[in-house]
Order: structure tokens, then sequence, then C-alpha cells
């Protein structure tokens, strides 16, 4: 009796694995568009929509520590008047707003088809971030420490040559 109910057992596994293959025989196309779908959904909620379509999980993790409360937004004026908005946790450092603005620029730059590479050595070494006339130029020193709060604006500003 026990072989009876053995083989009748694995026919179910059979039938149960068959199930799952045809599951998995999606294309890979069809698949992108049922995500993308998805995606978009989430992205219409209220407390999402600031979001490009295009998103990263780590873009809805800032938006969700924004709505908590656990990070900030800094506007980042840039010298052709562009503010870019830079969400950092509440005790971020100089440095991890430069990692941010990096990350910033890098996705959008993704999203638009701009310049492929840029050099953020150089980019550090020509500009630094002034918050209030005070150069933000302790990478180890809190956002806070400067006096930074959400919705505070930083300049990117270029530094004088030394002569």
């Amino acid at each position: 009796m026990t072989d009876v109910n053995t083989s009748s057992e694995e026919g179910d596994a059979v039938e149960h694995l068959k199930e799952e293959e045809d599951e998995e025989e999606l294309p890979h196309s069809e698949f992108l568009d049922i995500f993308e779908e998805g995606l978009a959904m989430i992205v219409q909620d209220p407390l999402l929509c600031d979001l490009p379509i295009q998103v990263t999980l780590e873009e809805v993790n800032s938006q969700v520590a924004l709505e908590y409360g656990q990070a900030m937004t800094v506007r980042v004026l840039k010298a052709d008047g562009e503010v870019m908005p830079i969400v950092v946790v509440q005790q971020a450092t100089v440095l991890h707003l430069k990692k941010a603005i990096r990350r910033y620029l890098e996705l959008k730059q993704q999203r638009e088809g701009g310049i492929k590479h840029i050099s953020w050595r150089y980019v550090w070494r020509t500009f630094s971030l002034v918050f209030n006339g005070e150069k933000l130029d302790d990478d180890s020193k809190k956002l806070k420490d400067y006096g930074i709060r959400n919705r505070d604006e930083v300049t990117f500003m270029k530094k004088l040559r030394k002569k």
C-alpha cells in the first residue's frame, strides 16, 4: 500500500514541477513588460510620484526614508542655475553628500544619455560645496554641524586658484 501512495506522491510532485516550468517559460521581454507595468503602478502612489519611471531601489528607499523623517533633501545649486534635490540620511557627513551627488548625476546621465564619464577627482579639486558662505571642506564633518537642515540650499562653487 505504501508503494501506491509513494507512486501517487511522486506523480503529484512531477506534475507540480511541470506547472512551475510552464510558469517560468515567459519570454524575457514579456517579463520586463509585466515588471515595468507593476513598477509604473507603484510609482503612481502619492508618496512616490516624484520618482522617475525607471526608478531604482535606492531611490524608492530614499523616498520612503524621507517620508519617515529618516532622511533629508539638500538642494544643491549648480552654476548654471539647475537645482539638484539630493537625499541623504539625517546623520550624513559631507562625504555622504558628495557620494549622493555623484549617484544622482550618474543616474541622470544614464537616463538622458549624456556624458559617459565624469572625473570626480577633478570635480572635487576644482569645485567645492558652500553653505551660507562656509566651504564644506571637512568630509568627515556632519552636515548638521554646518547647520544644514532639510530643504537647505548648498551651492556648487568653483574654487579660486592659489597663486
